[in-house]
């Protein structure tokens, strides 16, 4: 009868952590897809360049990149749960000055939200591979997909929401606050319900060792440039195929089909990256589908040719960061390295992928086409393939 017990408080406990991992992720990207179908009725309303409006989805990634280094140093000093809460009430704070109709609130918030949320995404993945050691590719899975589902429902609802309810560009990026209220009110009971451990406690730091290590850079940059596709897409696909003759509320829910059709891929890369001892063809697979897509966007061909290459970017960009995260527990040898190896690959990864929407948004400025952005974006594309490669070699990052 005590062991029936404390099995079931075992399990009580696990499904409980398990919910707080996805209302985590339920906040990780709704505040940052909500802003792309809405970037040209922000720019038109506040009068921003084409380069200004891009920072709206570019801060948020400075900001990953300045906190992410910093994140896993924060966990060891609070807990990982503690400081994932204060992800969250940076996540809200952010949101509800972003909402503020003022270009200074408006990039102020957003520098909010990418703290909020780097802290979160920094931390997730040495906090799963902490809390369940033997089920690291199933909950990376969970949490990648309930990640990516709000995406795509951020990015579909958010020109309903500002025009269809009258909501206006302010209150439909407010309207995503409630979830960070919720995953608040979660976390606060988490906190408060289970005492706090901290396993990353038990293992040496890696100082500057991973700076040294070439697989290390490998999972960062595959981490960065496949961050730099999936922001850049988010930010600019709405007005690439406005431009091709769809209106602003199709292109939205295009941007949204998009992420929705990537939920399977996102859900089963991690659970088959396990089955294999390297992932090169799983990395493959993505680096096709990702030349093929935004090849075909760059050809402008007729409409099934235009939704068979937004279903070949949504299965890249889907398949791809969830390996991605997948990879910070796969190549490191316990939970303090995946936190470590999380911090260094977002950090820098980031940084990589700030570039992304601002770049675009420049040589389109620049040459008033999609022609040169959307070559960028290839070449980017066969970058992320050729690192990928390395990245998901069978190795972990200190190894000998």
């Amino acid at each position: 009868m005590n062991t029936l017990r404390i099995k079931n408080k075992f399990n009580f406990k696990q499904l409980m952590l398990a919910i707080g991992v996805i209302i985590i992720a339920f906040n990780l990207r709704p505040a940052i897809t909500s802003v792309g179908p809405l970037i040209g009725i922000i720019r038109d309303d506040l009068g921003l360049a084409n380069w200004s409006a891009g920072l709206i989805t570019s801060l948020p990634l400075l900001a990953f990149a300045v906190m992410s280094p910093i994140a896993p140093k924060l966990g060891n000093k609070l807990g990982n749960e503690r400081t994932m809460l204060l992800g969250l009430i940076l996540l809200l704070l952010g949101i509800s000055i972003r909402s503020i109709a003022f270009t200074a609130t408006l990039y102020v918030g957003t520098i909010f939200v990418g703290l909020g949320v780097a802290v979160c995404n920094v931390l997730l993945p040495g906090f799963i591979k902490d809390k369940f050691p033997h089920r690291l590719g199933l909950m990376t899975s969970i949490y990648t997909t309930s990640m990516s589902l709000l995406a795509a429902t951020a990015s579909g609802l958010s020109i309903p929401l500002a025009n269809g309810f009258g909501m206006g560009w302010q209150k439909a990026l407010l309207f995503w606050a409630t979830l960070a209220v919720i995953g608040i009110t979660i976390w606060i009971y988490l906190i408060k319900s289970q005492k706090s451990s901290n396993e990353l406690d038990l293992f040496e730091t890696s100082g500057f060792r991973l700076l040294r290590s070439p697989l290390a850079w490998q999972v960062t940059a595959f981490m960065g440039l496949q961050s730099f596709l999936f922001y850049t897409t988010v930010s600019w696909l709405p007005e690439i195929l406005h431009s091709y003759g769809f209106d602003m509320e199709t292109a939205g829910w295009l941007l949204s089909f998009m992420m929705f059709i990537s939920l399977p891929a996102t859900f089963l890369a991690p659970i088959l990256a396990n089955k294999f001892q390297n992932q090169h063809g799983i990395i493959l697979v993505i680096g096709l589908c990702a030349l093929f897509g935004y090849g075909g966007l760059l050809i402008d061909g007729p409409f099934p040719i235009m939704i068979l290459s937004i279903i070949l970017i949504g299965f890249a960009l889907g398949a791809s960061i969830s390996l991605a995260l997948a990879m910070l527990g796969m190549r490191t040898s316990n939970a303090r390295q995946a936190a470590e190896l999380s911090g260094m690959a977002q950090s820098f990864g980031y940084l990589l992928a700030a570039i992304g929407p601002i770049l675009i948004g420049l040589l389109f400025d620049a040459t008033y086409s999609w022609t040169t952005p959307l070559i960028t974006i290839l070449v980017v594309s066969l970058l992320m393939l050729v690192f990928g490669l390395g990245a998901s070699r069978n190795k972990y990052v200190l190894e000998n």
